[in-house]
Order: C-alpha cells, then sequence, then structure tokens
C-alpha cells in the first residue's frame, strides 16, 4: 500500500522534475528504509530557510556540476529557477562564467569552487558570505555543497547517471 502512495508521488516529481525518478523505483523496491533515508537527504539538501535563493542556489549547482550528472544539474536549474534566481545568472554558473556574476555571487562562484576542489583558498569566500548574509547562510550553503553531490553519486553507484555531455542541454 505505501509503496504504491509513494509510486504515485514519483510520478508526480517526474512531472514537476522534468526528469526521471527510475533510480528511486529500483530503491523503494528493494528497500523501503534506504528509500526513506534517501526522502531525508532530499530534506537536508533543500535546507535553505535564511540564505537568499541566488547564492545558495549557485553553490548547490556547482556542486552537482561536479558529480556531471546533466539530469541532476537540471533539476538544480529548476530549482533555482522556481525559487526566482535570474536565468542569465544560472546560465553564468553553469557556462562558468563567473566573471558575469554581480560580484556577491562571484564571490559565493569562487567559495564554493574552492570548497569543492579542497584547495584550501575558500576563507576569502567564506568571510564575504558572513559579511554579507551572516552565519545562517554560510551553513546553508555548507549543507548545500554536502548534499547536493548525494544525488548523482548515489545515481551513478547504482548506474542511472547520465553525464552532463551525454544528456540534453543544461540551459536552454
Amino acid at each position: 500500500m505505501i509503496r504504491s502512495l509513494i509510486r504515485r508521488m514519483l510520478t508526480r516529481a517526474e512531472r514537476d522534475l522534468g526528469e526521471s525518478c527510475d533510480w528511486l523505483r529500483f530503491v523503494l523496491d528493494r528497500s523501503l528504509p534506504a528509500f526513506l533515508k534517501c526522502g531525508k537527504m532530499a530534506s537536508v539538501a533543500s535546507a535553505r530557510r535564511r540564505c537568499p535563493p541566488a547564492p545558495y542556489h549557485v553553490a548547490c549547482a556547482l556542486a552537482s556540476m561536479r558529480e556531471d550528472c546533466g539530469p541532476c544539474v537540471r533539476i538544480a536549474l529548476r530549482a533555482a529557477k522556481k525559487d526566482g534566481v535570474p536565468d542569465e545568472v544560472m546560465r553564468a554558473v553553469v557556462e562558468r562564467r563567473p566573471e558575469d556574476l554581480p560580484p556577491e555571487l562571484a564571490a559565493v562562484d569562487r567559495f564554493a569552487s574552492s570548497v569543492l576542489a579542497a584547495d584550501g583558498l575558500e576563507a576569502e569566500g567564506r568571510e564575504a558570505i558572513r559579511a554579507r548574509w551572516g552565519d545562517a547562510a554560510l551553513i546553508e550553503i555548507a549543507i548545500g555543497l554536502g548534499a547536493a553531490p548525494f544525488f548523482p553519486i548515489a545515481k551513478r553507484a547504482l548506474g542511472y547517471a547520465v553525464s552532463c555531455s551525454a544528456s540534453p542541454p543544461l540551459v536552454r
């Protein structure tokens, strides 16, 4: 009974996301507890409350892009659009043109890129985020950076990931 309800929810999610949820059906069919844990990760990944949409989505899109999963990046871009982030901002992120971002978002791009590369150069960006939006925003960006890669990594491990280069265009 619960699985059939969840399957209907996944079908609705596919319409909303514009992407397949087959990997989640696979998990659901084999382990309801594991599926529920994926749901918890989705909750963690969408934990933005105090951070403005644009810096949060810039960071999360970069984390998804790093994992090279086209559908996951498109979902991140749709979430940004739904939260009112201008298309030109996300286009600059996807096309790796941080110089075309407003200065405060270029700082987020540099920060997120440094964190993801583990290059040790994130201190300046961290302080810029704190100064502009506060510690709550920094925490939410940090959680987004950590949670966003879960989905592409899990999909790749299960054989459901589609490379950005092998999927339809990310920005239309």
